[in-house]
């Protein structure tokens, strides 16, 4: 990205290829919606390269792009009026998912299911924590609070999830 914010733009590329699909799975993740999703990822990398000259090395480049993610939907949902997907939302998509093919495909239904039902802010540190694998840290300053907040907000969407999980499992939730 440094390549990039000084003008060489060859490297957009790169970073293209090596971030595009966690940032489509995040988007997705909030959206519920594939084409809404890839639209998303494509205004982002637009505003990478509009905005590189902003880019400050000393932060990690990962929460400057899903930061400016974040607000590409978030600007995004307040022109056109989309609501942020709710409950019950599914990923609209002609398409299977991959992950309806795996051997689990009815515990990956539920699970999505689950996911769907939390709140729009518990599913985007989820969705940040487990599925794009980034720190407390990057979270903490996309989100812009505070690392131990953080910590909180994960583990009672973890705990939320898992109860919704279980839930439509059928199953009776055990607390240990």
């Amino acid at each position: 990205m440094k390549l990039v914010s000084v003008g060489d733009n060859a490297h957009l590329a790169l970073l293209f290829e090596r971030y595009h699909l966690p940032l489509f799975r995040y988007l997705l993740h909030l959206s519920r919606d594939r084409a809404l999703s890839e639209d998303l990822v494509q205004e982002t990398f637009f505003r990478v390269l509009k905005y590189a000259g902003s880019y400050d090395p000393s932060q990690a480049f990962q929460v400057w792009l899903f930061t400016l993610a974040r607000n590409v939907f978030f600007d995004t949902c307040r022109k056109k009026r989309v609501e942020v997907a709710g409950p019950g939302d599914e990923i609209r998509s002609p398409e299977p998912m991959p992950e309806e093919l795996f051997s689990r495909k009815q515990d990956v239904q539920f699970l999505q299911e689950a996911l769907g039902r939390l709140s729009p802010e518990k599913r985007e540190v989820l969705v940040l924590s487990r599925f794009s694998n980034m720190r407390y840290d990057a979270i903490a300053s996309i989100l812009d609070c505070e690392v131990g907040t953080v910590k909180t907000r994960v583990y009672r969407a973890l705990k939320e999830l898992r109860e919704r999980f279980c839930e439509l499992r059928g199953e009776k939730l055990y607390d240990v």
